[in-house]
């Protein structure tokens, strides 16, 4: 996609200044503040440790966290291989959202290779577990091979230049974002929407590391997908929260077409479209012509092709 050249957005808790929402935490719990500030005799030395650990505990930075929990064998006809099961989680808070990807160690591989290319200095250091020539099907041998590429995984998310990059959530969606773009073309909806929400599960798990442009090209996917299966609010809900990061940064071609989907989504709901139909017309003025006339599903099976 030609647009996707955009800068990241902040990383939460990457400021030098230790604890910043602790203040406000006590502001809205004048009781601690009083207690924490006095010395008020109602409270335990204990209680109040414990209540300076849970604002704590509430305002501690995230960071991606990596889980290999397993690997299965791959036997064909004229293959075999061994497939990892990666589980991308987020510390700092409850997460509930279990999404997972298997990938082959040909894939680690390109990943590291990749980013070598990219930033070699940066990741000089950085050692991809060797490939083997023997006993790759032995139990502890996968075993061991799953900690080591967990550890990998963990040591590459810490380098702020890789976290940030295109190459790093492409390894854990690009597969999956093809074959739901596939199972789209093929008029599959529903198979297509089950694949790609699982992407976007995944995708926000990285977003805080990302350009929320991430999210667009799977949002527009949903969107037609909904369309198609007759969700008309729910295609309206997609095209809606994917329209601000395209404004934000300059994707023309997605946001004309999901203005024009919610033009017509919006007539069929009977919402209010006004504002998005003076949009996109200000849009094509501008542009002189240069802005595509396609529609969102034609701009989405154009992609991960």
């Amino acid at each position: 996609m030609e647009e996707t050249g955009a800068g990241a957005e902040p990383e939460p808790g990457s400021g030098a200044e230790p604890e910043p929402g602790q203040g406000a935490e006590l502001r809205r719990n004048p009781t601690h503040t009083d207690a924490l500030a006095s010395g008020c005799p109602s409270l335990t030395t204990q209680q109040l440790q414990e209540n300076v650990r849970v604002v704590k505990r509430r305002h501690r930075p995230e960071r991606l966290m990596f889980e290999i929990p397993s690997a299965r064998i791959i036997d064909q006809v004229l293959s075999k291989h061994v497939v990892y099961q990666v589980v991308l989680m987020r510390s700092g808070r409850f997460d509930s959202r279990r999404v997972s990807v298997e990938r082959r160690y040909s894939d680690f591989s390109r990943l590291h290779h990749a980013l070598q290319r990219e930033f070699r200095d940066e990741l000089e250091d950085l050692i991809l577990p060797p490939k083997l020539l023997s006993r790759n099907f032995c139990p502890h041998v996968i075993a061991e091979r799953r900690v080591a590429l967990q550890d990998y995984l963990s040591e590459v998310s810490r380098v702020r230049c890789v976290s940030r990059c295109g190459l790093f959530p492409a390894f854990f969606t690009e597969q999956e974002q093809r074959r739901g773009h596939a199972l789209l073309r093929a008029g599959q909806f529903e198979a297509a929407r089950q694949q790609l929400q699982e992407v976007l599960v995944m995708e926000e798990k990285l977003l805080p590391w990302q350009s929320a442009t991430l999210l667009v090209p799977t949002l527009s996917a949903l969107a037609v997908c909904h369309r198609d299966l007759e969700e008309p609010e729910h295609a309206h809900d997609a095209a809606l929260r994917a329209l601000p990061a395209v404004r934000r940064y300059g994707l023309k071609r997605h946001r004309a077409a999901l203005l024009s989907l919610l033009v017509d989504v919006g007539y069929e709901l009977g919402r209010p479209v006004a504002q998005f139909q003076e949009e996109l017309s200000r849009l094509r003025d501008a542009e002189r012509g240069g802005v595509s006339s396609c529609s969102l599903k034609e701009l989405v099976v154009q992609e991960f092709i």
